[in-house]
């Protein structure tokens, strides 16, 4: 029995022993090129897999689509939320298209802190008696390397949660005085909202990074910091996010002043004592 809900792969993969020969062959070439099938139509998809546009047309009304539009605006819509499908492309003109989506990835970014929210969310982490720095799956990366910026410009400042472990027991101290910077892109983990929702009812001040997408219910306290994670490759592209976590550290180095100064010098020479660098 073909399944008529969820992603196209789990459709053809519920009833495929089903399908005709001719519309296996399209199920195939379809199969094999998931990652573009958001710019392909229903005569490419015949011509590529040597069945007639309407075998193609079928198999889509079989799957339950109505059409080859609203298969493309099914990958589409996969892609938005951060889904890794997209076409193949030349590598030459690939490179080109990548540079330019990374451009207009920092230039979104620059532009929307033209307000002063940088400098208001770096006063915060300066001052901050304590400083959590949140991320899971795809954020965590950029989290851990916002805490290594952040260390060296202050003290007590931890990413979360450690390898395997919950979040709880990381919160469960903070209060009014600390500060959490939550990064939270798309395809956000379940309970990702109730981590937020937790940290505004104890008054902790939040820092939040998000994709421009994310659509999530704050506090008027919490600090909103966006950031484009958009690619013309299959995968998303946090290129961006990683100039932010630059951008937040030296803002907060600048805040600190002289104690931050101070502590990057003790630092420095300890590296020396330690022979930890070249």
């Amino acid at each position: 029995m073909i399944h008529t809900s969820g992603d196209i792969q789990t459709r053809i993969d519920s009833g495929y022993g089903s399908l005709t020969p001719q519309e296996q062959r399209a199920a195939d070439f379809i199969l094999d090129h998931l990652d573009d099938l958001a710019v392909y139509s229903a005569t490419e998809i015949a011509a590529s897999s040597g069945v007639s546009k309407a075998t193609v047309s079928r198999l889509f009304r079989r799957l339950g689509f109505a059409d080859a539009q609203e298969v493309r605006e099914q990958a589409r819509s996969l892609r938005r939320r951060g889904v890794p499908v997209g076409p193949a492309a030349d590598a030459a003109v690939g490179f080109a298209q990548h540079v330019a989506a990374e451009r207009a990835n920092l230039e979104a970014l620059v532009a929307g802190l033209s307000d002063g929210r940088l400098d208001a969310a770096a006063a915060l982490l300066a001052g901050a008696r304590e400083v959590v720095v949140i991320g899971f799956r795809n954020s965590y990366p950029v989290a851990l390397h916002l805490r290594q910026q952040l260390v060296q410009a202050r003290p007590g400042v931890r990413v979360a949660p450690a390898p395997g472990q919950s979040v709880a027991e990381e919160l469960a101290d903070l209060g009014p005085r600390d500060a959490v910077v939550l990064v939270g892109f798309r395809r956000r983990p379940s309970g990702f909202v109730e981590v937020l929702a937790a940290l505004e009812r104890r008054q902790v001040p939040v820092i939040l990074i998000v994709d421009p997408g994310a659509r999530l219910p704050t506090a008027a306290t919490t600090r909103v910091l966006t950031c484009p994670v958009d690619s013309v490759a299959a995968f998303d592209s946090y290129g961006a996010a990683m100039s932010l976590a630059n951008l937040l550290a030296a803002a907060a180095l600048a805040a600190a002043k002289g104690p931050a100064r101070a502590r990057i010098g003790g630092i420095t020479s300890l590296y020396a004592e330690l022979g930890e660098l070249e």
